[in-house]
């Protein structure tokens, strides 16, 4: 599918948005800002990352994008150990920061996406962190007009590190969310893309949906899980009206802020674009494995329009 110059826009907002939410929130990560406190890029946090250096979950990302950048169907096994090598390769390269669960699996240097998937569901305990979901925006650029290629994309690339059946449906939700804005300029705020999806997803996420519209982050603390880190992503973007609002809302929600922020960021960047993002933010961008702004653009634009779908 060819975008159009504004769907292309949409397309590198998207990821921007995500490592401009990412970025903002490194500072801010497992405190609580109060309400008269400037939310910048002031780097630090738990990683003692720069000021505009993203973190684990826009490397992840790029990770994916890497690939889906190539035109290679990250639905096959050639697409999904290209990606799991270049988790591995980004965990190798000693990144300051990473999820649990990722380290459990990555520290095991799964040699392909069939082992990563089984180191993945033997970890004892519980799976259903938010890793995978913070990295799932390229999923959403790479199959443009093909839900159904979206949604089995986003399953698998979540399944390589998260072994749990709520973390990949809202990998699904969230990149479908993503396509879809991307493609038609708006925010699917009835949620749907459900349609896409098994009735018992629906049934499960449409309550939880409401209860971040209408609720308060306090209602949905623990967003360390992805069904909180979702419900506060979700409450950043349908209670503010742009994308520098969005963003800073999920870091003043607090806990895991740079996750729940690039999460948010990612389909805020999907819905307004790339101009959204505000120049200073996109400036100072950079992160794994050496790249900057300009570079994300050019993932971004390259995905899904090179035969990957």
């Amino acid at each position: 599918m060819r975008r159009t110059t504004a769907q292309q826009d949409r397309a590198a907002g998207t990821l921007l948005g995500m490592a401009a939410g990412d970025a903002l929130g490194a500072g801010y990560e497992f405190t609580h800002p109060t309400p008269d406190q400037v939310i910048d890029m002031i780097g630090g946090g738990i990683g003692n990352f720069e000021p505009g250096e993203w973190t684990d979950d826009t490397s992840m990302a790029v990770a994916i994008a890497l690939v889906t950048a190539e035109g290679i169907d990250v639905r096959t096994d050639a697409g999904l150990d290209a990606v799991a090598a270049n988790f591995v390769r980004w965990f190798d390269d000693g990144p300051k920061d990473f999820g649990v669960m990722t380290g459990q699996v990555l520290r095991q240097r799964p040699a392909s996406a069939q082992a990563m998937s089984l180191a993945a569901s033997a970890i004892p305990g519980r799976h259903g962190g938010n890793g995978s979901l913070m990295r799932t925006a390229p999923i959403g650029l790479a199959f443009p007009g093909d839900p159904a290629a979206t949604a089995e994309a986003a399953l698998r690339v979540s399944a390589l590190t998260h072994d749990d059946n709520r973390a990949g449906e809202a990998c699904q939700i969230w990149s479908l969310l993503i396509e879809d804005a991307v493609r038609t300029g708006e925010l699917d705020r009835e949620w749907r893309v459900l349609q896409h999806l098994d009735s018992s997803v629906a049934d499960h996420w449409l309550p939880l949906k409401k209860q971040a519209e209408t609720g308060e982050p306090q209602q949905f603390p623990d967003n360390g899980w992805v069904v909180h880190a979702l419900q506060t992503a979700w409450w950043a973007i349908t209670t503010t009206d742009d994308l520098p609002r969005g963003i800073k809302a999920a870091v003043r929600a607090g806990h895991d802020t740079d996750t729940t922020a690039a999460i948010a960021g990612a389909l805020l960047g999907a819905t307004y674009g790339a101009a959204s993002i505000p120049d200073r933010w996109r400036e100072m961008l950079h992160g794994w494995p050496g790249l900057r702004a300009e570079d994300l653009v050019r993932l971004a634009h390259r995905t899904g329009v090179s035969g990957s779908a």
